[in-house]
């Protein structure tokens, strides 16, 4: 297998990983709270992510590399789940993949604003039409939809976004699974500290579902998806095979159909593929840089 495909296959790989997230998180805060799901969740990774930095030996990021990644970790290791656990107690998680569905443009556009480049006027079309559609979802469905559960979702894309973004920036120079590791082994404390605090007072009413999608998404969602996404992305390039994030909303809906039994209705399905075109419009406009990052 040629480094370009096993790029792709991990590409894949980190995609389906991470559609299984939102339906896992949903099951997860069907037995616990929302706080304490964020931060154990991200305390098992973190635990891991340091048996891996120790067990390969890196070296530890430079003083200037600390800013960048602890703007990761608010993104993805902490405001991401912790705000999406939230909106899952108001929204199907069904609801929440159509919204997720923009998260591939934020991170767009907060590439765009870290790299200062000059997107041409298509970009921003699409950019609009896509928020418009997705808005415009959420007002006509306002019976089933939360405006709390949307609200808490826009916010946790919009950190996803930004934490991605500088990630990428950063996986230059430490390289990719390295800055998810450093990002959860610099939360470490704080998530550690935290679980202890939001420790359960009993485990009666935890059933099993609950404790798999708890390892689910804290092993797969906050580890071992980032380190197939991020090789693929060093093997196969980032602007090839970060299109195939545009799939995460089709992955998403079909296990939450599956896992959840959530009606998902053509309007849903159509809002999404529109979306998702919007996307692939947008980056397809927005001249993201070809960027090779360190994969050892």
């Amino acid at each position: 297998m040629d480094r370009t495909t096993e790029g792709w296959l991990c590409g894949f790989l980190g995609v389906l990983i991470f559609s299984g997230s939102l339906p896992a998180t949903r099951i997860a805060v069907s037995g616990f709270d929302p706080l304490f799901l964020t931060l154990a969740r991200a305390t098992i990774a973190g635990l891991l992510g340091a048996a891996l930095l120790i067990a390969l030996r890196q070296k530890q990021p430079d003083r200037e590399d600390y800013v960048p990644l602890a703007i990761v970790s608010l993104g993805v290791v902490v405001g991401f789940p912790l705000l999406t656990a939230f909106a899952l107690q108001h929204i199907t998680a069904a609801h929440s993949i159509v919204l997720i569905g923009l998260l591939p443009l934020t991170t767009a556009m907060f590439g765009v604003f870290r790299s200062g480049e000059r997107p041409r006027a298509a970009f921003w079309a699409f950019s609009g039409l896509g928020g418009s559609l997705v808005a415009g979802y959420a007002l006509a469905h306002g019976g089933s939809a939360s405006l709390v559960g949307d609200s808490l979702m826009l916010g946790a894309i919009l950190l996803c976004g930004l934490g991605y973004a500088e990630g990428a920036k950063l996986s230059r120079k430490l390289g990719g699974w390295q800055v998810i590791s450093w990002a959860l082994v610099l939360s470490l404390p704080l998530t550690a500290g935290g679980t202890l605090l939001a420790f359960p007072a009993s485990w009666s009413g935890v059933a099993m579902p609950a404790w798999l999608a708890l390892g689910y998404v804290s092993l797969f969602s906050m580890l071992i998806g980032f380190v197939f996404w991020y090789r693929g992305l060093a093997l196969g390039g980032i602007a090839g095979v970060g299109q195939l994030q545009l799939l995460q909303p089709f992955f998403g809906l079909t296990l939450s159909a599956m896992l959840l039994h959530e009606s998902v209705g053509w309007p849903m399905i159509a809002v999404t593929t529109a979306v998702i075109l919007c996307v692939a419009g947008a980056k397809r406009f927005a001249k993201p840089g070809e960027v090779k990052l360190r994969i050892s």
